[in-house]
């Protein structure tokens, strides 16, 4: 029996979900239509985006459809630069490469960009925030919690220093929704990226959040959807499913929060019985639903591997890096040893894990580990 133990990747779609999707894709009428059949499209795309905004707390105007987390992240840097003057922009040595490259790539239009240090849990501290911001930066990026080590940031905090600087935030929240209460304007954040597939929706769906006094720039020309900022007829289908999927989680947060932690709790005590193995970020807070570790002496895709051959699925690190065989950069960033980090996996949990799963990769673990001395012991080591 397959054990799906990489739910920060992606989620499998509620069943729930993919009914309502289903019944969406056999609506004819175009939103953009103004006859019966396309105001029925409309209301469905009405519904999804208040579904969507009542999960962060946010009016449904502020609600922009995107087709993931890797639109809303370049959306919100388009945003947030296009009609300013060049000049910085700050962000997080652990953003995910879709934060991390279009920001890179504003340099051409003459900004510079200034890499946020983090400490060696992964966190960005107000004092390293303070040294690095400059007068004339006018864009900060920092994830509210990591894709791989689940680590959670303090973005409020952060948020008002950067905000009495003059400068804008923007938040990839795509990891934390859904799994931990999340309020965009308690963030103090300007702009939220968020996706459906990590919450049970569908894949290729996602939103930008959007403050209010923020005026928009449209990135994709040649229509009049999404208030003018995203032209293309609506993926009527993911919408429905993502605004249903943002419900449902809303609705089980609190359970389901407790229920990963007291899982995540169980594997990381069954670990301590083993001293190969590293759990990073252990001590900070994380995603309940994470655990990132590595085993001295065996490389994080040969250990996925053998997982993989018992049936269990994890990930060796973002879904969206997978086939380097470069150590992650997030670890690189805490101040992690290259080949220790080259070891990393990375565990996460989603509804459907019990403790008998978590007692399952506790024994494929330990058989790994036994294999290891073994092969140390024949070796000489």
């Amino acid at each position: 029996m397959q054990l799906y133990l990489d739910h920060n990747a992606s989620t499998p779609v509620d069943e729930r979900v993919a009914e309502a999707m289903l019944a969406s894709m056999a609506m004819p009428g175009n939103p953009s239509s103004t006859h019966g059949f396309g105001r029925e499209v409309r209301a469905r795309i009405d519904r999804a985006r208040q579904q969507v905004a009542d999960l962060v707390g946010v009016q449904p105007m502020q609600v922009y459809f995107t087709s993931g987390g890797t639109e809303a992240n370049n959306l919100a840097l388009h945003v947030a630069t296009q009609r300013q003057a060049a000049g910085r922009i700050a962000v997080s040595a652990i953003e995910h490469p879709s934060v991390l490259e279009p920001a890179a790539a504003l340099t051409v239009r003459g900004w510079q960009m200034d890499m946020l240090a983090v400490d060696s849990a992964g966190r960005v501290t107000g004092k390293t925030l303070e040294a690095q911001m400059r007068q004339n930066t006018r864009l900060v990026s920092i994830m509210s919690a990591n894709n791989e080590t689940g680590v959670v940031q303090n973005v409020a905090a952060l948020a008002k220093q950067i905000r009495a600087a003059g400068a804008v935030l923007h938040t990839d929240a795509v990891q934390m929704a859904g799994k931990m209460h999340l309020n965009f304007e308690a963030s103090g954040a300007h702009l939220m990226s968020l996706s459906a597939h990590k919450i049970y929706g569908p894949k290729g769906v996602g939103a930008l959040i959007v403050d209010k006094s923020l005026e928009l720039v449209p990135m994709l020309a040649g229509g009049g959807q999404e208030k003018g900022i995203r032209a293309g007829t609506e993926n009527v289908p993911g919408i429905v499913g993502f605004g249903l999927a943002a419900e449902l989680a809303a609705d089980g947060l609190a359970e389901h929060n407790a229920r990963q932690h007291r899982l995540r709790s169980r594997l990381e005590t069954g670990l301590a019985r083993y001293p190969e193995v590293k759990i990073f970020a252990r001590d900070a807070e994380r995603l309940p639903n994470t655990v990132q570790l590595a085993i001295a002496g065996i490389e994080g895709e040969t250990l996925l591997m053998q997982l993989d051959r018992v049936g269990i699925a994890v990930s060796s690190g973002s879904a969206c890096a997978s086939g380097s065989n470069e150590p992650s950069h997030v670890l690189l960033a805490m101040g992690v040893e290259p080949e220790l980090a080259r070891g990393a996996v990375r565990i996460s949990f989603g509804r459907e894990t019990g403790e008998q799963d978590i007692d399952r990769l506790l024994t494929a673990l330990g058989e790994q580990i036994q294999w290891i001395q073994k092969a140390g012991q024949v070796a000489g080591w």
